[in-house]
């Protein structure tokens, strides 16, 4: 049973004639952004902002039209997937690297719609590392301010070279163990000169659907 897959479907579900969509990014939204394609080559009026390269790709070549901010005042709905969601329905993100874009529409969302297989739901965030996004310039320096925090920091690398995200950033994966204040932990980061910004996505899901392996879904609403 594909439970991304699953769970992407029914999101798409709450996608309306006229919205503006902001589209995620990895596996899970993956599926979310093929399903809608099918539906705008059905009919489907919808105009779209992308969370990253690879998905602005992916929508293009399916026909989902795509635009700027400076051409919609807010998204009505973002779908987009997570590596770990608490019972908050706080969220761990940037698994793929995106996580900077994937908050900046996330915010600009009038509701963010995350879509997860039941293996990424934990009472407590942290058994994920923390992706940390920072500026190339000193990152020696900011990641010694990082390992200050009590994390144990780790620079992303990708076929043995610095991972670049589609910003010009690198990111610094941050293994916390139990993370027990996410706002807290979360403004720590920021307040770090050369961090751009962090995976923690703190009370900004209204709603997540959850696909399990024996093909039941379940959404859960704050």
């Amino acid at each position: 049973m594909d439970t991304k897959r699953i769970a992407a479907e029914r999101a798409v579900d709450y996608i309306q004639n006229g919205m503006n969509v902001g589209l995620g990014t990895g596996s899970t939204a993956y599926w979310a952004i093929q399903k809608l394609g099918s539906k705008v080559k059905e009919g489907l009026r919808i105009k779209a902002i992308a969370t990253s390269v690879q998905s602005e790709e992916l929508a293009r070549n399916l026909g989902i039209p795509l635009v700027s901010f400076s051409e919609m005042n807010e998204i009505d709905i973002t779908i987009d997937g997570a590596d770990e969601v608490d019972q908050e329905l706080n969220l761990i993100k940037g698994g793929g690297g995106a996580l900077l874009r994937e908050k900046i529409v996330a915010a600009a969302s009038k509701q963010l719609i995350v879509i997860v297989d039941e293996s990424k739901l934990v009472k407590r965030l942290g058994t994920f590392p923390l992706p940390v996004e920072i500026i190339p310039f000193g990152h020696e320096a900011t990641i010694k301010k990082l390992s200050d925090l009590g994390c144990v920091p780790r620079l992303r690398q990708v076929d043995n070279e610095t991972y670049v995200t589609d910003n010009g950033n690198y990111i610094v994966d941050c293994h916390f163990g139990n993370i027990e204040a996410p706002q807290d932990l979360h403004n720590q980061l920021n307040l770090i000169t050369g961090v751009v910004d962090n995976g923690l996505f703190v009370k900004m899901t209204r709603r997540v659907v959850v696909g399990y392996q024996d093909g039941e879904i379940s959404e859960f609403e704050k």
